[in-house]
């Protein structure tokens, strides 16, 4: 007897007519599709006269679109001086769509309404956001809108607060709510050339900015296990696994910049002791989710670049605002591989052991997104006679949809820019969602004999 396997497959029916497959395709498949639709309606939306202080051409546009549905930052003119209150509008709204999610909207839309979410669109859900149990899409949809709308709204208020004297009550409101967008789902956008540089020493901006991102880069439904068990006890071992990890990143990682930049004249050197903690706590948040800095990034040390490249590709949570193979990912990899060298037969973590469908997923994120990268440092290279750790810096900075740069972006020929333009879409949707897209993977039920492969 088959066994029935629900689909993403939509079917309708006419009256006389036999039932016929309308349309068919895997989650991955429409996933990529969804955010390539945004991308589409925003080239087409930010290349209205009206969008635009001047005009811009249609790669400028693409570039832009994309990097806002794709949560980058990446940039190639300057944001507040070319697009006029309605572009921004429309940026501030791709940038909520694609960081929160399409999907996330679609499932909330269909239950507002009192529609039932089918099982074919519960398994495309569950791919989008990353859910593990099919009842739980529903309730985190929820959660995740509700979470975004409360912490930006507060976000919003002290922004406002702070600017309010130096910008006006109108001015600071409007851009505090683009900073809010822009931090939460860690998209990195900001309105002046120099970022949010200027502000290095302004507290309030320097926290308010770098807790959103923080936030968003957890995961939303690391925030909604927190909320709703708020027992440590309680917590998954997922939430712990998170939790644990982004605290010792963090403070390795403030530890290592501020080493390698307190005595580097063009960022830390002239700074107090407490504009410097600031600076790195920022510098060494920021590269797992978010592309704001507070110090010149082309004028950091190659070792802090280098550094930095590292944090990008490990990114934040699993349906987070975040981008890089994700932290759980670098978890699953880091137990594995102590469980082989201390010749485990099992992977385990708090006590808990690791399947080993999970470890391969690992493994297979990690390795297609190596490639990627890989093959985007070796295109920019021969199109570009620029330094390696630079286009290594935009490359990785693209594919991990964080947004930092080393100043190249604008500078790099217009084939490079549709590169990295392909690495972020690459980076938002997955990397193996889009090697299921470019590959449709089919189940083998033939198994063959082991063999032996020298490893090492």
């Amino acid at each position: 007897m088959k066994q029935w396997i629900p689909s993403t497959a939509w079917l309708y029916r006419r009256p006389g007519r036999k039932r016929r497959k309308a349309f068919s395709a895997s989650p991955p498949v429409i996933l990529s599709g969804g955010f390539a639709c945004l991308i589409i309606l925003g080239t087409l939306l930010l290349k209205l006269p009206f969008a635009t202080e001047q005009p811009i051409t249609w790669l400028e546009s693409l570039f832009t679109a994309t990097s806002a549905v794709t949560v980058t930052g990446l940039v190639v003119v300057d944001t507040g001086a070319t697009y006029t209150p309605f572009g921004m509008g429309v940026l501030a709204l791709l940038i909520q769509a694609g960081g929160l999610g399409f999907m996330t909207f679609a499932v909330l839309a269909a239950i507002s309404i009192g529609g039932h979410v089918g099982i074919q669109h519960q398994v495309l859900a569950k791919e989008a956001m990353q859910q593990t149990s099919l009842a739980s899409i529903g309730r985190t949809a929820k959660a995740v809108v509700s979470l975004a709308l409360i912490v930006e709204a507060i976000a919003i208020i002290g922004l406002t607060l702070t600017w309010w004297q130096e910008k006006g009550f109108i001015d600071a409101f409007a851009e505090s709510i683009f900073y809010a967008i822009s931090a939460f789902n860690s998209a990195g956008f900001v309105l002046s050339p120099n970022g949010i540089v200027d502000y290095a020493s302004s507290v309030p901006v320097n926290l308010i900015i770098s807790i959103l991102f923080v936030i968003g880069g957890l995961g939303f439904s690391v925030i909604t296990n927190i909320y709703e068990k708020r027992r440590w006890y309680k917590f998954s071992v997922y939430t712990r696994a998170i939790l644990w990890a982004t605290l010792i990143i963090n403070v390795l990682s403030v530890t290592i910049i501020w080493l390698l930049e307190m005595n580097n004249p063009a960022t830390f050197a002239n700074l107090s002791f407490g504009d410097q903690a600031m600076a790195a706590w920022f510098q060494a948040t920021t590269p797992r989710s978010a592309g704001f800095n507070t110090v010149d990034t082309g004028a950091m040390t190659d070792a802090s670049a280098v550094y930095t490249m590292l944090l990008m590709l490990i990114g934040g949570g699993s349906m987070s605002t975040a981008g890089g193979i994700k932290l759980g990912t670098f978890i699953v990899l880091l137990v594995a591989t102590y469980a082989f060298l201390r010749r485990r037969e099992h992977v385990t973590l708090l006590n808990r052991t690791v399947p080993q469908e999970l470890v391969m997923k690992a493994l297979a994120v990690t390795l297609v997104t190596l490639t990627l990268m890989f093959l985007g440092i070796f295109i920019l290279m021969i199109l570009n006679p620029l330094p390696f750790i630079d286009i290594t810096f935009e490359v990785l900075s693209a594919s991990a949809t964080v947004g930092l740069s080393r100043g190249i972006t604008a500078e790099v020929t217009a084939a490079s820019q549709l590169v990295l333009v392909f690495l972020m879409f690459a980076g938002r949707v997955g990397p193996l969602t889009l090697a299921y897209f470019l590959a449709t993977p089919r189940k083998r039920h033939v198994r063959f004999p082991e063999t032996d492969i020298q490893v090492g």
